[in-house]
């Protein structure tokens, strides 16, 4: 996996507090998937608007869909493992709404899916995270982008917010 390379810009910080509003996440969550979806069709994007907006990085996740069965796909923020450089984790806070965002129903029902950063793709396996590991990971997706704990009180008790850890499978040579 490609190092991201991220420059701080007013900008960044201007759409990372944005994005953790109500308005931001209402925007972020009806509006600019849709965005990333459209300017990844661009011929040689390989990232996505919200990666270069905010700075932040980005995965391309495509998953199974629970009960089609049809590839789905989403742009996600990814939170890196400095311990494990290609694995990463994923945040189900759905932008701070009460329900689950659909993807964490497609890992959790078939765990085995793909992820495109900056071009490259590969093939992972997911897990929940729980405990210690949640932890480490909740406060290194804290660290990535600061609205996690917005998102987190905007919920409150209605639910937890699952992580996901995507773990590259290791391709062996026939």
């Amino acid at each position: 996996m490609m190092a991201q390379r991220t420059f701080a810009t007013p900008l960044h910080a201007f759409v990372k507090k944005f994005a953790s509003t109500k308005p931001g996440a209402w925007f972020g969550a009806q509006v600019l998937h849709h965005c990333d979806r459209l300017f990844l069709k661009l011929p040689g994007r390989r990232r996505t608007l919200t990666g270069i907006i905010s700075g932040l990085p980005v995965v391309t996740l495509t998953t199974t869909g629970a009960k089609s069965g049809l590839p789905r796909t989403v742009p996600l923020l990814c939170i890196r493992d400095p311990e494990a450089p290609k694995r990463f984790a994923l945040v189900a806070s759905n932008w701070g709404q009460r329900h689950y965002p659909a993807w964490y129903h497609n890992l959790k029902a078939t765990p085995q899916a793909s992820g495109n950063i900056q071009g490259e793709v590969v093939q992972y396996n997911a897990h929940e995270a729980e405990g210690d590991e949640y932890q480490r990971f909740w406060e290194l997706a804290q660290a990535t982008y600061p609205g996690f704990p917005n998102y987190k009180k905007r919920i409150g008790d209605q639910r937890h917010i699952p992580i996901m850890v995507m773990t590259p499978v290791e391709v062996t040579p026939d």
